[in-house]
C-alpha cells in the first residue's frame, strides 16, 4: 500500500499550513521525506523556486528545513544541551563548545517559554520536557521553513498559547511553517490553510477561516464524528484506590511528590491535571507499584499494598496504561498475540504444565482484536510496525479484558487522531459502567475539564492538579 498516493502540497512564505489526518493517513511519511529521512518514488520537490534532492536530515537542514519529530530524535544519554549542540561544528574545534550552546538554549527557553536545564541529562527529563528540547533544537538551527509534527501534544493550554504567539510572531517574519496535529481547535487557532489527508491522498485544502470542526472530522475519517462521547449517570461505590500523604523521590533525586492524598471511587473517573514533570509520572508509578514511596499508604480496597511489586498489584485488579505506550506498555519486537497475553502467560488456558498453549493464544489474540476493533493483517504483525491508535487500542484490550478494579490511565490519548480517541473514550466509559474505578492522568486540560470524560465523575465534577511546586495536590471543582 502506498504511504503518499500522488500527494501536492505546498506552503508559503510567512503562512502557517496545518496538515491533517488519521494515524497512518501519511502526514509523517510525507514530512520525513521533505526532511530527507524517506526518498520518494515518484515527485519533485522545490524550495524557493528551485528543485531539490533531499537526501539525508543534513541535506534539510543546509537547505534551512528543520523539523520537531512527534517521536523524540533524542539519546537519553547525552544532556539537553549535548542533544541540541549533536552533528553541529563547534567553534571549538573538537572540543564541544557547550557552554555557548546552554547559553543559547537559555535565551531560546525565555523567548519560548519552553524551560528546561541545559545540563540535565535527558533519560531525567519528563516526556512534556522532552518535547521541549526537541522544540529548541529544532529553533537553535534558526530554519526558514520549519515542521511541527505534533509539537504541542504534551504542553499545557498556556504553553501552547505562548508557542502560538512565537510561530505568529516567526510568520510575520517570513518563516514558513507546516504544523501537523490532532487538535482541530489548534489548527483552526493557529493556521492560514489546512490540508487533510487520508489513505495517503490528498482530500482537499481549505481556507482555515473557510471551515469547522465537524467539516475537518468528516474529510479525516470519511464519515460524521462524533466530538462528544454519550454518557450516563452510574451509581458511585466505595473508595477502590486511596493515596494516603503520599512522598516519593524522582529519578534525579529531588522530592517529586509531597503529601499527595486522594481516592477514587467504584465506577468513578477521577481526573488528574497538571504541568508535564510536576509529578505525574512519579505518582503513577508509586501506585502501580514501579517506584517506592518514601512516605504515605496506597490502598487498594482498603487493603495496604504500599510496596508490593506491580505483578503482585496485577493480581489484585489493577491495570496500567502507561503514557509511553512504546516503551512501557508494549515489547516493539514482539508480534500482537506475545503482548496480548503479557499479564496471562502464567495462567490456564494460555498456559498448561509450564508449556504456552498456541491454539488458547491464538483464539485469545483473535478476540481481543475483533473486540478492540484493531487494524493489523495478523496477529502474527509485529507491534513496531502498527499506528499508534492501534497500538494504543492494544494496550486497552490486554488491559481492560481483565476486569479489573481500578484502572490507572496515563496520557491515553497523546498522539492519537480524532478517530483513535474517540473509541479510547468509549471504552474507558464502557469500563465505567463496570463499577472499575480510573485515574485519568492527562496534561491536556480540555480532555481533563471540557471532554465528557472528564465529567464521568459525578454530577460535580472532581479532578485534581499538580501544581508546579514539586507536586503538591490541588483540588479543582468544574
Amino acid at each position: 500500500m502506498l504511504a503518499n498516493d500522488r500527494v501536492s502540497f505546498d506552503v508559503h512564505a510567512g503562512e502557517v499550513h496545518a496538515l491533517l489526518g488519521e494515524n497512518g493517513a501519511g502526514k509523517s511519511t510525507l514530512m520525513k521525506i521533505l526532511y530527507g529521512l524517506y526518498q520518494p518514488n515518484e515527485g519533485e520537490i522545490w524550495l524557493n523556486d528551485q528543485k531539490v534532492t533531499i537526501a539525508s536530515p543534513s541535506d534539510a537542514i543546509h537547505l534551512g528545513i528543520g523539523m520537531i519529530h512527534q517521536h523524540f530524535m533524542l539519546v537519553p544519554s547525552l544532556t539537553v544541551a549535548e542533544n541540541v549542540a549533536l552533528g553541529l561544528p563547534s567553534t571549538r574545534g573538537f572540543i564541544t563548545d557547550l557552554d555557548i550552546v546552554s547559553t543559547r538554549i537559555d535565551e531560546l527557553a525565555k523567548v519560548y517559554g519552553l524551560q528546561v536545564d541545559p545540563g540535565t541529562y535527558v533519560w531525567q527529563l519528563a516526556v512534556g520536557q522532552q518535547q521541549r528540547v526537541e522544540i529548541i533544537k529544532a529553533l537553535y538551527r534558526g530554519a526558514a521553513l520549519l515542521i511541527l509534527d505534533e509539537p504541542t501534544a504534551v504542553l499545557t493550554p498556556q504553553e501552547v498559547d505562548d508557542l502560538f504567539v512565537t510561530l505568529r510572531q516567526m510568520a510575520k517574519d517570513g518563516h514558513a511553517m507546516i504544523f501537523i496535529s490532532h487538535k482541530l481547535h489548534e489548527v483552526l487557532s493557529i493556521s492560514d490553510r489546512i490540508t487533510v489527508l487520508r489513505d495517503g491522498r490528498v482530500v482537499g485544502t481549505l481556507p482555515t477561516e473557510q471551515t469547522t470542526k465537524g467539516e475537518l472530522a468528516n474529510m479525516m475519517v470519511g464519515r460524521a464524528v462524533s466530538l462528544k462521547v454519550e454518557r450516563h449517570p452510574v451509581e458511585m461505590g466505595q473508595a477502590c484506590l486511596q493515596l494516603q500523604d503520599i512522598h516519593a523521590m524522582s529519578d534525579r533525586g529531588t522530592e517529586a511528590l509531597r503529601g499527595v492524598s486522594l481516592e477514587v471511587r467504584a465506577g468513578e473517573i477521577l481526573g488528574l491535571a497538571g504541568v508535564s514533570g510536576n509529578g505525574q509520572r512519579e505518582l503513577a508509578e508509586v501506585i502501580t507499584g514501579l517506584r517506592s514511596a518514601t512516605h504515605g499508604r496506597v490502598m487498594l480496597d482498603s487493603r495496604d499494598v504500599t510496596g508490593q511489586s506491580s505483578g503482585e498489584l496485577i493480581e489484585l485488579g489493577l491495570s496500567y496504561i502507561p503514557e509511553e505506550r512504546m516503551r512501557d506498555g508494549m515489547i516493539r519486537e514482539f508480534n500482537i498475540s506475545e503482548n496480548l497475553i503479557l499479564r496471562e502467560h502464567h495462567k490456564k488456558p494460555i498456559s498448561r504444565a509450564g508449556f504456552l498453549s498456541l491454539p488458547a493464544i491464538s483464539q485469545r489474540s483473535s478476540e481481543l482484536i475483533e473486540d478492540f476493533n484493531v487494524k493489523t493483517p495478523s496477529q502474527e504483525t509485529l507491534v513496531k510496525n502498527l499506528s499508534g491508535g492501534n497500538i494504543q487500542k492494544l494496550v486497552l484490550a490486554r488491559e481492560l479484558s481483565r476486569k479489573p478494579r481500578v484502572v490507572i490511565a496515563a496520557q491515553p490519548t497523546r498522539g492519537l487522531d480524532i478517530a483513535a480517541t474517540e473509541y479510547v473514550h468509549y471504552r474507558l466509559v464502557e469500563q465505567r459502567k463496570e463499577g472499575t474505578g480510573m485515574l485519568l492522568i492527562s496534561e491536556d486540560l480540555d480532555e481533563i475539564l471540557a471532554s465528557p470524560i472528564a465529567l464521568q465523575s459525578s454530577m460535580k465534577a472532581r479532578s485534581w492538579g499538580l501544581s508546579p511546586s514539586i507536586g503538591r495536590l490541588q483540588r479543582i471543582w468544574g
